[in-house]
């Protein structure tokens, strides 16, 4: 088994983890700067789930270079592994590992109502499933030609299992932060979580798999175990 198929095997085989909070990890100069996660937060607040992800450097200062073209292009991502059912965030249930995440990618829009939304940092829920043909082993779950799912209102349109929430972001200094109206998943409370930083890339052949986990920078627990635990905030 690859260390990619090893991970996408573990997740979604992942007992419910003992009460931990936040999910603390020891700075390591391997890393790029920008990715190197040292603490990752998710916390209730005012009806709101904050997602942060702290790290050694500038947060959202590395980004993909541009290709000019979508097939073969980079997308690099802030992400937040959950314990979420992906009926929760408006797709079919069972469909596989629900992640919040924080995305850049300068060759493409994937806004919702055919917005634009490239150059810019930007957050997503996307449904996450193993593809052994993906450096990472996960992809972003493909929607087949012709298959007609439950999507949420803000899907952009695109057949993956993608959503495009416009949910309010901040990006400062060493930290990028999300705010999620708990209404919009309730689940959130008391759901387990762990913090990822990723590169992904549009499949250059534009077939499934269509976006690729190339490649996992760094994972804050170090195992993918999802130790965090969204409570309220102190």
């Amino acid at each position: 088994m690859t260390a990619g198929s090893a991970i996408a095997a573990l997740l979604l085989a992942l007992p419910l983890p003992a009460l931990a909070h936040p999910v603390l990890s020891p700075p390591s100069e391997a890393v790029t700067a920008a990715f190197d996660i040292v603490e990752t937060r998710v916390v209730l607040r005012d009806g709101q789930v904050l997602f942060s992800t702290r790290v050694r450097g500038a947060a959202g200062q590395d980004r993909p270079e541009a290709t000019g073209a979508f097939a073969g292009s980079g997308v690099h991502a802030y992400v937040w592994p959950t314990s979420l059912d992906s009926g929760e965030i408006g797709f079919e249930p069972g469909r596989g590992i629900v992640a919040l995440a924080v995305t850049f990618h300068p060759d493409f829009d994937d806004a919702a109502g055919g917005g634009t939304n490239r150059d810019v940092w930007h957050p997503h829920w996307v449904v996450l499933g193993p593809d052994p043909a993906c450096g990472g082993g996960l992809k972003v779950s493909d929607i087949p030609e012709g298959a007609t799912p439950r999507v949420p209102p803000t899907w952009p349109g695109v057949p993956l299992l993608i959503d495009s929430p416009d949910y309010p972001l901040r990006l400062e200094t060493d930290t990028v932060e999300v705010a999620v109206p708990l209404a919009a998943a309730g689940g959130l409370a008391g759901a387990s979580f762990d913090g990822v930083t990723a590169g992904l890339r549009i499949n250059a052949d534009l077939h499934a798999p269509l976006l690729c986990v190339e490649a996992v920078f760094k994972v804050a627990s170090g195992d993918l175990s999802l130790p965090g635990r969204v409570m309220p905030a102190e």
